[in-house]
């Protein structure tokens, strides 16, 4: 039994569960945007543009997210700068400090490409930013955002790999499990908000159905080599979150909609965006409660 089992959980909420997954999503379309605008074509310039946004707002509520969960919200510039002297405050040893100025960095990044993108898009107030939307700004604010917004995607699982607890600790393939449901979920949004708003391009629609596509074959592959490398710890979801995970995860969030795209030709349409961003939820749902809920009894692991 390992000694993960003898720490008590962080006692975390929906809010933290909302962060990961909407953290997640921000991430992942920021990425997608980044990519399409450094290599993609004039008419996937809609889909960038509308990448950019939902990365913005979804920095923006994670943001909100992590501060309405603290104990003392108003006190959340503490996690950033030093309360004494005023100075930032970087502790890099710290998966808190480290999250929270990654956080804020990826919002910083978030917002320039976006407002590049409303000047692109021929918003008069934002022309001051037309120069982020071409040239060597744009490749600047498209690269390190990437960099930030892998890290967002990644890091939930990783901060939670650190801890001492069961589940999260006893395997390694949380961090990556996390990044490759961000690209998924990121391309499911995407392609949920491009429906809803019109003016994607075909072209667009089909490249982000094929990214997402091979996003949810890798996510698949790696959450059963996850559940695997549980060992004894996997008997943890033997109980109702098992069912959870099989159904709602495997189930509807990645083989339905896989076999769906498999059957037709045409690009996936809102039902599948649906199921994948669900099964996104699911997952950290699954991950978070499973493990706080979980608990030793003698020699043995409990799930009340």
């Amino acid at each position: 039994m390992p000694d993960t089992f003898f720490t008590g959980p962080p006692h975390w909420g929906w809010y933290i569960v909302a962060y990961f997954f909407i953290g997640g999503i921000a991430g992942g379309a920021f990425v997608i945007s980044s990519l399409l605008a450094l290599f993609g074509r004039t008419e996937d310039r809609p889909v960038v543009h509308l990448g950019y946004y939902v990365a913005c707002v979804g920095a923006l509520a994670s943001g909100v997210l992590l501060t309405v969960d603290l104990t003392r919200p108003d006190r959340f510039w503490h996690m950033l700068v030093q309360s004494n002297t005023g100075v930032p405050m970087l502790k890099l040893w710290s998966p808190m400090s480290v999250g929270a100025w990654g956080v804020l960095g990826f919002g910083v990044f978030a917002t320039l490409a976006a407002a590049g993108a409303l000047a692109e898009s021929g918003r008069p107030r934002f022309a001051t930013f037309a120069p982020l939307a071409r040239g060597t700004p744009r490749v600047l604010v498209a690269g390190a955002g990437s960099v930030l917004g892998f890290f967002l995607a990644g890091y939930t699982g990783v901060l939670l790999s650190v801890t001492n607890r069961p589940v999260w600790a006893d395997s390694n393939l949380v961090g990556l499990l996390f990044l490759l449901s961000a690209a998924s979920s990121g391309a499911a949004a995407l392609m949920l908000l491009g429906d809803w708003i019109g003016g994607v391009h075909a072209a667009s629609r089909h490249w982000l159905a094929q990214f997402d596509r091979s996003a949810l074959v890798l996510e698949l592959v790696t959450l059963i080599v996850f559940v695997v490398s549980l060992g004894p710890v996997a008997r943890v979801f033997l109980s109702g979150w098992g069912a959870l995970l099989l159904f709602g995860v495997f189930g509807a969030g990645i083989a339905a909609p896989l076999v769906w795209e498999a059957r037709t030709e045409a690009a996936p349409g809102v039902r599948t965006a649906a199921l994948v961003l669900s099964g996104s939820l699911i997952l950290r749902v699954v991950i978070v409660f499973s493990s706080q809920q979980t608990y030793v009894a003698g020699a043995g692991v409990v799930t009340p």
